[in-house]
């Protein structure tokens, strides 16, 4: 009787447990409900996927199809005077190279729009042509020969002049920014800085050079534009 009257109680306790488990948690998730959720969210996800995609491509295939209404790519030239292009398909680069003379070699990097102003305005406020003017870095190499020092004038191509930021000479192996760079270009002499003009002028690096590379960049930046488009459906078509 006393081992009955210990047990009835502890029952009692193990089912008030018990029942109090449940209501706090009254619908358990075991191993197998938990593993099918995942597997269902993930199969939506998957259905989702394809929606997705095909979004993307449309809204590409759109766009390519407008730049392509409003936009005849022109043929990009290899030449210019007597600089042969190299116009580095898939890159915000062009360059351009000629021998000078006998020994001179000009070697010219130009980046695509890199920068822009405001434009100017007239008396009254009124912007004289664009809005504003983009901005073009020429970076211009001229070495006399294999060997010999680089003289390195940095550039800023504005749609229709030349200016000069910047000159130095180094080694053909150092980099720039182990050497002195010298004085600002505008804090120079101003007959010193028109006779640096006047020697990139007879190398052909003058007015005309820039009018030419902004009207070349506007057909490269649409040109790769249209191309990185292409390069993104490419891939997103990729099974």
């Amino acid at each position: 009787m006393a081992m009955t009257r210990l047990i009835r109680p502890l029952r009692r306790t193990l089912i008030s447990s018990s029942k109090s488990v449940s209501q706090k948690n009254p619908n358990p998730l075991n191993l197998e409900c938990l593993v099918s959720i995942v597997t269902t969210r993930s199969y939506i996800s998957e259905m989702r996927k394809p929606a997705f995609e095909g979004n993307i491509l449309r809204l590409i295939r759109s766009e390519i199809q407008y730049e392509l209404e409003h936009f005849t790519p022109k043929q990009l030239v290899v030449e210019y005077d007597s600089f042969i292009i190299d116009n580095r398909p898939g890159e915000q680069w062009i360059s351009l190279k000629k021998k000078f003379g006998e020994k001179e070699e000009i070697k010219i990097e130009v980046t695509m729009f890199d920068g822009s102003v405001p434009a100017e305005k007239s008396d009254k406020g009124i912007p004289i042509g664009p809005d504003v003017e983009l901005h073009i870095t020429l970076i211009v190499n001229i070495s006399k020969g294999e060997g010999s020092d680089v003289m390195e004038f940095e550039c800023s191509a504005w749609p229709d002049s030349i200016e000069i930021v910047n000159v130095l000479v180094r080694g053909k192996d150092k980099k720039p920014d182990q050497l002195y760079m010298g004085p600002e270009f505008k804090d120079l002499d101003d007959e010193l800085q028109e006779s640096l003009y006047e020697f990139l002028e007879t190398r052909g690096i003058d007015d005309d050079l820039a009018i030419f590379l902004h009207e070349y960049m506007k057909n490269k930046d649409k040109t790769e534009f249209i191309r990185w488009m292409g390069t993104v459906r490419s891939f997103i078509e990729q099974k």
